[in-house]
């Protein structure tokens, strides 16, 4: 059902069933505690349509440049409303293509003369078919118009084989932790994760991938990233802000309101409960569930079969 017929599914069933397969405790959405358990709230009750135009990584920058400045946004190339229409003409030698709506549909040119533009236009074709939102019901994706954009391509001069990522989670207007993801460029290697505190000491925690060999090295900029995080974040209960360091210039990456989906395990487990206090939850009415008796007794099968 999840996987062929999301779309038969209320958002709240989808949640449960999906939570019941991933997570090592119990759901509650009627007092939530937890990291992850917040985040599923958010998705069902904080439906501000602000939102949707932050999760959109082209109308995004606009926003994040008329409050820090323009400085901070990577350019954008050309905008596409069909992958088929993508021409590359008039881009430089190295660029980066990328889907608006949704996550990890990247294709990274590093030489123009051997790129196979054929190819990545079926990639990104293939994506555009997809609405992010049913993956993890996570609304802001929902009514994002799919476009495909070319980006400028930046590198580090001092580290030309990989670009770490900082990713911040910012509550509020106050960011409390990071991680830095990288050895994304390495297709030999699994990406690494590795989580830090605010003063960047290095923290005990896994999240989905492993930590790096080495330990990343705090960025000059790491102050600065923080600031503008806290800035970007203001009057958000929970998002969390990306930036990279090249050359001595921070640059916006993008702005993520459901780290994982809230699907993925804290390793330790405490991390997901003290990270859950850092969520303030807005009074607004809660959803109803939407779901019928099918769809309970669905959710009873596949609790069953889970245990069997």
């Amino acid at each position: 059902m999840i996987r062929h017929y999301p779309n038969l599914m209320s958002d709240k069933f989808f949640i449960e069933t999906k939570w019941r397969y991933n997570m090592d405790y119990p759901l509650d959405l009627k007092n939530p505690k937890t990291f992850n358990e917040k985040l599923q709230w958010l998705k069902l009750h904080d439906h501000n349509p602000l939102y949707t135009t932050l999760v959109d990584k082209i109308k995004v920058k606009d926003w994040v440049a008329e409050r820090i400045g323009e400085e901070y946004i990577i350019p954008t190339l050309a905008i596409w409303d069909r992958a088929e229409d993508i021409d590359i003409t008039n881009l430089p030698n190295r660029f980066v293509l990328k889907c608006n709506h949704d996550s990890g549909s990247v294709i990274v040119c590093r030489d123009k003369s051997t790129f196979d533009v054929e190819a990545a236009k079926t990639k990104l074709a293939n994506a555009m078919k997809y609405n992010f939102y049913y993956q993890e019901r996570e609304w802001p994706y929902k009514n994002v118009m799919p476009k495909v954009f070319a980006e400028a391509y930046i590198e580090d001069s001092l580290s030309s084989t990989d670009l770490p990522d900082y990713k911040f989670f910012s509550f509020a207007g106050v960011s409390k932790a990071l991680f830095v993801a990288t050895e994304r460029q390495n297709e030999h290697t699994e990406t690494r994760f590795d989580f830090y505190d605010i003063q960047f000491k290095h923290i005990d925690v896994t999240n989905g991938h492993p930590n790096a060999d080495t330990m990343p090295k705090k960025p000059e900029l790491f102050e600065q990233m923080v600031k503008l995080a806290d800035k970007l974040s203001k009057g958000i209960p929970q998002v969390r802000v990306d930036f990279y360091e090249v050359n001595g210039q921070a640059y916006f990456g993008e702005m993520t309101f459901y780290h994982w989906g809230g699907m993925v395990p804290f390793k330790p487990k405490e991390i997901d409960k003290e990270w859950g206090e850092w969520i303030d939850l807005p009074a607004t009415e809660k959803s109803s569930w939407g779901g019928g008796t099918l769809q309970k007794w669905l959710l009873s099968v596949f609790t069953r079969k889970k245990m069997q």
